[in-house]
């Protein structure tokens, strides 16, 4: 594992998409993934880092259950993104079932969209979840 990040798990600015011109690239890319809980949107990042959006539509839920569905993805995302491809920019989102899905359901549907398109290396054996 090569992560060059404060804690390998943490989350900080440095992998977030902030501006809405990097969403717009993404959202206008052909690169998509649909899971049963996960929404996946990614394309070829131009700086070659990997970098992650989330996106909860308002049409969801009401303000805290896409406050709980966007740290549900946060949540995933902070544990796989040290093994995700290099030179990525990916925006996930989830679906209105995985609103109400326990947080270790959204990870291993994630884990699994990443694994299916090669987008995960040297993934670890066993899925990284220990509450």
């Amino acid at each position: 594992m090569q992560c060059n990040l404060r804690t390998p798990f943490s989350y900080p600015k440095e992998i977030r998409l902030r501006k809405s011109w990097e969403f717009d690239t993404v959202f206008r890319t052909k690169g998509r993934l649909r899971g049963q809980l996960v929404r996946l949107l990614y394309v070829q990042a131009p700086d070659g880092k990997t970098r992650w959006g989330l996106a909860v539509g308002k049409r969801l839920a009401k303000a805290n259950g896409r406050v709980h569905g966007r740290r549900l993805l946060r949540e995933a995302i902070r544990r796989l993104h040290p093994w995700v491809r290099q030179g990525l920019w990916i925006v996930a989102s989830l679906s209105e079932t995985g609103l109400t899905a326990p947080a270790p359901l959204v990870y291993q549907d994630l884990r699994r969209l990443l694994l299916s398109r090669g987008l995960l290396t040297d993934v670890p054996a066993e899925p990284l979840w220990n509450p």
